[in-house]
C-alpha cells in the first residue's frame, strides 16, 4: 500500500502540547496500526511534489483561515487543485475548509460564532465509504470560520443547522481521455479529537474567546457519547478501499 501523506497545517496551543500529541500522531492513530503515513509541514513549505505518489492525503485543522495572508496558504491552495483527482484528499476542519475554497467554494467567519463542544450533524447523503451507515454522528468541533457556499460540483453528505456544510463529497474530475480520478472528501468536525483534548481547548480559551456560559454548555456536552469511531471506519474505507471493523457502536443520535 502507498503511504498516506499528513499535510499538517496547525499544532495544538503552545500550553497543551506536552500533554497531547501532535496532529499528525492523531491521524496515525485514527489510520491504525501499519498504515503507512508520511507528515508534511506545508507551514514550512512542504507538500508532496507527486500527489499519486500516495494513497492518499489528510488535509488537518489550523488556526489560521483559508482567507489569511500568509506565505503558505497560496501555494497548498493551489496544491490542492493540482491534486485533486491524482489522489484521495480528506480535509477536515481547516482542511475542510481549504477544500471548498480551492475547489470553487466560500469560506468566511461565521456570523453565528464559536462551534465548540460536541455537534451533531444529520447525514443526509450516503456514499459508497459510509459504513457502517448512520442517519447522525455527533463529534468535537472547534472552529469559528465556515463554508459559507459549497463548489458547485460538491454533494453536501453532512449539515446541522448550525453549520449548513458540514460535510462535502466530490466525484473524482474525468480526464481528456474519459478516465475518472481518485474522490474527495471533508468534514469540519475533529474525529481526531478525544474529548478530553476538545474539553482542553475550551479550557484555556474559556473567559477570553469563549463566554463562559457557551464554554460550560461545551464541557458538558463532550462528557456524552460520540460517533468518533463511525467517522473514523468512513475516512480509513474512503482512504483504504475497505470497511474496516468498527469496535462498538455510535450514539446514532
Amino acid at each position: 500500500m502507498k503511504p498516506i501523506a499528513i499535510l499538517e497545517a496547525g499544532a495544538p496551543p503552545e500550553a497543551l502540547r506536552d500533554l497531547f500529541d501532535d496532529y499528525p500522531a492523531r491521524f496515525r492513530a485514527l489510520l491504525g496500526d501499519g498504515v503507512p503515513t508520511t507528515r508534511f509541514d506545508i507551514r514550512a513549505g512542504r507538500l508532496p511534489e507527486d500527489p499519486s505518489a500516495f494513497q492518499g492525503a489528510i488535509l488537518t485543522g489550523s488556526s489560521a483561515g483559508v482567507y489569511d495572508d500568509l506565505p503558505w496558504i497560496a501555494p497548498m491552495i493551489d496544491w490542492l487543485r493540482a491534486a485533486r483527482g491524482k489522489t484521495r484528499l480528506v480535509g477536515i476542519c481547516f482542511g475542510h475548509q481549504a477544500m471548498a475554497e480551492a475547489f470553487g467554494g466560500k469560506v468566511e467567519k461565521s456570523d453565528r460564532g464559536w462551534g465548540v463542544g460536541l455537534h451533531r450533524y444529520d447525514v443526509v447523503a450516503n456514499e459508497p465509504w459510509m459504513y457502517p451507515r448512520a442517519s447522525r454522528i455527533a463529534i468535537p468541533v472547534s472552529h469559528q470560520d465556515q463554508v459559507v457556499a459549497p463548489p458547485p460540483d460538491a454533494r453536501v453528505i453532512a449539515q446541522s443547522p448550525f453549520t449548513p456544510y458540514a460535510g462535502l463529497a466530490w466525484d473524482g474530475p474525468v480526464s481528456h481521455e474519459g478516465v475518472e480520478g481518485h474522490p474527495a472528501m471533508s468534514f469540519q468536525c475533529h474525529p481526531e479529537f478525544q474529548p478530553e483534548y476538545a474539553a482542553a481547548l475550551v479550557a484555556s480559551r474559556r473567559g477570553t474567546r469563549l463566554p463562559e456560559a457557551l464554554a460550560d454548555e461545551a464541557t458538558f456536552s463532550l462528557t456524552r457519547p460520540n460517533d468518533r469511531a463511525v467517522l473514523t471506519a468512513w475516512i480509513r474505507a474512503f482512504l483504504m478501499l475497505t470497511p474496516p471493523p468498527v469496535e462498538g457502536e455510535g450514539s446514532g443520535i
